[in-house]
């Protein structure tokens, strides 16, 4: 009677540490600094943005409060937090199949055996045919069956199946953790995207109005000086034909601040139209508002605050412990279960002890042979490991190369927004210095007005830069993991 006992227990005692392969997080080389892992000209390399606590702060009130509603509007982020409470919920689901079950069963029915079945076989060997109809008639007669009971079953988790399904439903949990945080910065980057670009637009539909306004003084001038033999014709059409160049480029700066204005209201989740009055007028000074603060933290933790990545090495995780649960099915599985009830056909001697009925002992299911299934599972769980490491280490590569790719685009407009503001300043001497001569009477007002145009389109550059800039500075937000706060 000892030997089922010490056999089972030896099972559990050999089963305890489980069959599946353990789950160690990959490790990667990561460079000392920012610029060491650089492709491109040396002269990208330098952004000027500091290495301290990683953190992008954007000091807008007006970017802020979009902030704050696209956080708890935004359709893809309610989707998001959706896909993560369900994956909690069925980590709990797994886990149920690790701890004991309990049913309970309860019923009454009417009913009545046929006079011909497999029941009435052992009255044809056993009783006297003159008792035989008699009998049959009474086993045949409808009658009350009265039951209830209840039965527990536990299953030991001997080969570590259920633990490595826990294991495997948690990593699912952590890759929709990181899937939602990839969501909030996609969708905090392009919140803040398009503010600037609703901002931009509207600085270049002013300045395009204020060239119009130039370019109208120009033809009028143009004009007078047809009409007093100082220019010909063709000064005057060229002239109307450059104005009629600068009307058309009005209709495309309209559109896209519409189109701006519309991404913008799409991730707030509001109609067309819901923040015009909303996004300000910028400035002349400060056209896209005040520059983001940045610090990109150190290399190293680009690993630890890339969602994609946190998602790639989750899936790793769960595509380990699933090779478990695959192994876990080539051994045998013993379930522990009991049952108690009573059943009568007498409703008046239902609750008697002698009505009792029970059962109590261990089940085991031993897989013999399957065609190859079970095996083939476990090689199917082992490839998918393999793709998703590879799939771990091509997300490490594209986060250091989309790094690079941001800081070297950053460095690049940066350079460009120096040379476009040091053009706007000299246009501004020059305009300063067109006038002083159109005030004292040593020149009449054309290089005045060119003086102007020429400041106004250095402006749209600038703006155009400033615009450019910002965009390259979320883009370095996207890529290196860190949430643009405002």
């Amino acid at each position: 009677m000892k030997t089922p006992s010490i056999l089972l227990s030896a099972v559990l005692l050999a089963g305890c540490a489980g069959v599946g392969p353990r789950f160690t997080p990959p490790a990667t080389a990561v460079p000392d600094d920012w610029q060491h892992w650089h492709g491109g000209s040396a002269q990208l390399r330098e952004t000027g943005i500091a290495a301290g606590q990683a953190y992008a702060r954007f000091d807008d009130p007006v970017l802020r409060q979009l902030l704050n509603r696209a956080a708890q509007a935004n359709h893809d982020i309610r989707a998001a937090a959706l896909r993560f409470a369900q994956s909690r919920v069925q980590r709990d689901v797994v886990a149920a199949a690790g701890r004991p079950r309990l049913d309970a069963q309860a019923g009454v029915a009417r009913q009545r055996q046929s006079e011909t079945g497999a029941a009435t076989r052992m009255l044809d060997a056993l009783a006297p045919a003159a008792e035989r109809d008699r009998l049959t008639g009474i086993l045949a007669g409808p009658f009350g069956l009265w039951q209830a009971g209840f039965d527990a079953s536990w299953e030991p988790d001997l080969w570590g199946r259920v633990r490595h399904s826990v294991e495997a439903a948690e990593a699912d949990a952590a890759q929709a953790a990181a899937l939602q945080r990839q969501v909030r910065l996609a969708m905090a980057v392009e919140v803040a995207r398009n503010y600037y670009e609703v901002r931009a637009a509207r600085v270049q539909l002013q300045l395009a109005r204020a060239d119009l306004a130039a370019g109208e003084e120009l033809l009028q001038l143009a004009r007078l000086r047809s009409g007093n033999g100082l220019a010909t014709d063709l000064d005057v059409a060229r002239q109307e034909a450059q104005l009629a160049e600068q009307r058309g480029t009005l209709p495309g700066l309209l559109e896209q601040e519409a189109q701006a204005e519309n991404r913008l209201t799409l991730l707030l989740d509001s109609p067309p139209g819901a923040v015009r009055d909303m996004v300000p007028m910028p400035g002349d000074d400060a056209p896209l508002g005040p520059a983001p603060d940045l610090a990109l933290g150190v290399p190293g933790e680009l690993l630890a605050r890339r969602p994609d990545i946190a998602a790639a090495e989750a899936a790793l995780r769960a595509a380990t412990a699933r090779i478990g649960i695959a192994r876990a099915g080539l051994y045998p599985r013993i379930t522990l279960g009991l049952s108690f009830g009573a059943e009568s056909v007498a409703a008046g001697r239902f609750g008697e002890w002698g009505s009792r009925q029970w059962s109590v002992g261990p089940g085991l299911s031993l897989p013999l042979f399957d065609g190859g299934v079970r095996r083939a599972t476990v090689t199917l769980r082992e490839l998918g490991q393999q793709e998703a490491a590879v799939a771990w280490q091509q997300a490490v590569l594209r986060a250091w190369h989309e790094a690079d790719d941001a800081l070297s685009a950053y460095a690049a407009e940066r350079a460009r927004r120096e040379s476009a503001g040091q053009r706007e300043q000299a246009a501004r001497t020059a305009l300063e210095l067109a006038s002083v001569r159109y005030r004292q009477g040593l020149s009449d007002a054309l290089p005045l007005l060119d003086a102007q145009r020429t400041l106004l389109a250095a402006r749209r550059d600038r703006v155009r830069s400033e615009a450019a800039l910002a965009v390259r500075l979320l883009a370095i937000c996207k890529a290196t993991g860190v949430m643009p706060q405002a």
